[in-house]
């Protein structure tokens, strides 16, 4: 490795997982071309990388911040393109990172040349992103029939509590949340596989506010797809739900028959998988195949959220391939609208696709749909995808801080390193 040439991430080499980087190359000839390449490992062993084309100035230095990427995995001025353009040659695969205790990796390094192939590496640097900050608790709960992980901040409190309905079980945006002063506790939709699945008891879901609320707690949730209809069910049916964050999901109950206290709430709105998609990719989009909710003989599905007391925050990608999800918000907001309720607000991302997330992670494309067995579409464009989660991350902490601030305290988001 050349003495002379550097490769830096500032402000640290380490930082948590939703906070930028700056990485700046030195030592260069004035107007070398090299090529930056970043590598990474999720939980399953499997290789995601990226590279991006860039020439030194008249000081021999690149910056991402400033310069533009002349080729590679994008082009133009993108300071974290080599993370979210990070890809596999494996198909239809999610970048697996729910081990919150450990970081993602990220090898960075400078080759000389342009384009994918093996020139000389010049300089090498590791990016470690954490999920969870300093002093943040992870405690894996199951107490009756609340099963999941409790993230709570440093300090005493009170902190506002966020329930994570995950419709399969992650940490990364709970222990997220609690970095930013929130505690958090994420539990799963599918307590047993899906095709087992015949019915769906609000009641677990109430037993997990409640248990948040032993502190005692203002209460909000997030969540996105199958979540998201639960969440909606959860402002309609059980009190004392203040905020609800509902990303990308259905305005009617998907899927199952919902029951609480005992007896069915609601119906559920089925699939006609007739209407399933192909693709030369061998992906299929699903996105026609839920039946549409405002039929007559599907009402019976649909959630009445104009008798929820909550606020709503309803984020929509426009490109989503799963859901019609901007529909779904049409609707939501027309019928809230009727009933002369203005305790909604929308954010709507062009040429985003369903998997938003917390940002700064791999945009994917497609993967295997854990409800209908084979790999889906998600929709979305890289980069339009990209800047929509890092707006969505900040509207979301900004949302929930408004609508459950505790008074007794201005909790502070931490800090890592």
């Amino acid at each position: 490795v050349a003495a002379t040439t550097s490769c830096q991430v500032l402000p640290s080499a380490r930082c948590l997982f939703d906070e930028p980087f700056q990485v700046k190359v030195g030592g260069l000839r004035v107007g070398q071309m090299v090529t930056v390449k970043a590598a990474s490992t999720d939980e399953r062993g499997v290789v995601f990388s990226s590279s991006a084309t860039y020439r030194a100035d008249g000081d021999g230095e690149i910056d991402l911040d400033r310069d533009p990427s002349l080729s590679g995995s994008y082009v133009g001025v993108e300071p974290m393109g080599l993370l979210w353009s990070l890809r596999t040659d494996t198909l239809h695969w999610y970048f697996f990172k729910n081990k919150v205790v450990e970081p993602m990796v990220v090898k960075l390094s400078v080759h000389e040349g342009e384009g994918e192939g093996d020139g000389r590496m010049l300089a090498e640097v590791t990016n470690e992103r954490f999920l969870i900050g300093d002093g943040v608790s992870r405690l894996p709960i199951k107490e009756g029939n609340v099963q999941g992980v409790l993230f709570t901040p440093p300090g005493e409190g009170p902190f506002p509590a966020v329930l994570d309905l995950c419709t399969f079980m992650s940490e990364k945006r709970a222990s997220l949340l609690a970095n930013k002063g929130f505690v958090v506790l994420a539990v799963e939709v599918y307590i047993k596989k899906i095709e087992n699945t015949k019915e769906i008891h609000l009641d677990r879901f109430e037993e997990a506010m409640d248990f948040l609320r032993q502190q005692p707690k203002v209460m909000g949730i997030i969540s996105r797809s199958k979540g998201a209809d639960i969440t909606l069910s959860l402002a309609a049916f059980v009190p004392g739900v203040q905020a609800v964050v509902w990303i990308n999901g259905c305005s009617a109950n998907v899927g199952f028959p919902l029951y609480y206290k005992k007896r069915q709430i609601l119906s559920p709105l089925l699939y006609d998988f007739s209407k399933v998609i192909p693709t030369e990719s061998g992906a299929r989009i699903v996105k026609c195949c839920v039946k549409n909710p405002l039929a007559e003989e599907n009402k019976g599905s649909l959630i009445p959220i104009q008798q929820a007391k909550a606020h709503f925050l309803f984020v929509v990608s426009e490109d989503d391939l799963n859901w019609d999800s901007k529909g779904y918000v049409d609707e939501m907001v027309q019928r809230l609208k009727h009933h002369g309720k203005d305790n909604f607000e929308t954010v709507c991302y062009p040429g985003a696709g369903h998997l938003l997330e917390p940002p700064y992670g791999p945009y994917c494309p497609s993967t295997f749909h854990g409800l209908v067995r084979y790999p889906v579409l998600w929709g979305g464009e890289p980069r339009a995808h990209a800047v929509a989660e890092v707006h969505m991350w900040k509207k979301v902490q900004e949302f929930l801080r408004t609508h459950l601030s505790c008074e007794e305290t201005k909790t502070k988001a931490i800090k890592m390193f």
